[in-house]
């Protein structure tokens, strides 16, 4: 019987802009204070792009950083996939975009949107052509200007949210090594979708001077039932995966977890159980940069020597839509 071959991690490539936002910056915008903004969310400053700059860029550079990492060129890249809510435009697809930009001219690709959710999504999509063995290398991509669907005068989300992205290689594991992707688990539940959207732009509603005058090219949130969701469903999914597995939290070398809120994170690692220096936090210095978070996370667990080769490794996250999803891995590099 032929062994199922298994998708790893090679490479990890991110990219933030160099413009930072702290929260005292914020409150000569809107009617905010620091201590406010730290008690609610734990985020003291974010990355901000400059006027103009668009998801693709920010994505570009990740990849090109993933590339270098890794020692290939672009056009060794078969599959990109890219995971954004904020495209450069509807169509063509930001793959597309980035593809051009990083003349991967070997590689086709797509963009998969599940909101904060999306980039574990979108690794484990490009897992399922590592492992069927039709791939050798896909480019996953995470990548978001959330500062471009902002209300800047709504102080409850323009606090919240950064921008940043970040690009992981995927190949297959060698015969014998016991390295990868070993498990994950998603949900959506369509319910939820009315608590944290972007109602303008689509089909339902077309751009329109009404539209804009009535701020539907904005996120809107209902925070509180964004919180709860998000506490009880990344517990859920998470203490699922470690029981589906026979593990507890002292089996993981560290919990990655979107990156949406200090205590939604606190709240899920003490069910866990696991204790602070295993669950990695960046939020303070990054804020919530969606399909970025995650990327951004693996990237200071690596550079603070809390995920190494063969370390195992829970990720979790949770978006509009509602979306979920839990990835069980064990550190490739």
């Amino acid at each position: 019987m032929t062994k199922k071959l298994r998708a790893k991690i090679t490479a990890l490539g991110t990219y933030v802009p160099p413009r930072v936002v702290t929260n005292h910056d914020l409150e000569k915008m809107v009617a905010t204070n620091h201590d406010w903004i730290v008690e609610r969310t734990g985020i003291h400053e974010r990355h901000w792009v400059e006027p103009g700059v668009p998801s693709s860029e920010l994505g570009a550079q990740a990849a090109i950083a993933a590339l270098k990492q890794r020692g290939i060129e672009a056009s060794d890249i078969e599959l990109i996939i890219v995971s954004t809510v904020t495209p450069d435009m509807m169509f063509p697809s930001t793959a597309c975009v980035i593809q051009h930009k990083i003349r991967a001219n070997k590689a086709w690709g797509f963009d998969i949107l599940a909101a904060c959710s999306s980039f574990l999504y979108a690794v484990t999509t490009g897992a399922q052509f590592i492992e069927n063995g039709t791939h050798k290398k896909v480019l996953v991509i995470g990548s978001d200007v959330m500062t471009s669907i902002l209300n800047p005068e709504d102080r409850t989300t323009l606090v919240l949210f950064g921008d940043g992205a970040g690009a992981v290689l995927l190949e297959p594991a060698e015969d014998g090594e016991d390295l990868g992707l070993i498990d994950y688990h998603h949900e959506i539940d369509g319910g939820g979708g009315e608590n944290l959207y972007m109602p303008g732009g689509g089909s339902l509603h077309p751009p329109s001077h009404e539209t804009v005058n009535q701020k539907m090219h904005y996120v809107h949130q209902n925070g509180q039932a964004v919180f709860k969701f998000a506490v009880r469903k990344m517990e859920e999914l998470s203490t699922g995966m470690l029981a589906k597995h026979n593990l507890t939290g002292d089996d993981l070398a560290c919990f990655i977890s979107h990156q949406a809120n200090m205590r939604i994170i606190d709240a899920t690692a003490n069910k866990l159980g696991m204790p602070p220096e295993k669950v990695i936090k960046n939020i303070h210095k990054y804020g919530n940069t969606t399909a970025a978070t995650i990327p951004l996370a693996m990237n200071d667990a690596i550079n603070d020597g809390k995920l190494k080769k063969g370390d195992l490794v829970l990720f979790a996250a949770v978006g509009a839509g509602f979306t979920a999803g839990s990835v069980l891995m064990r550190w490739a590099y």
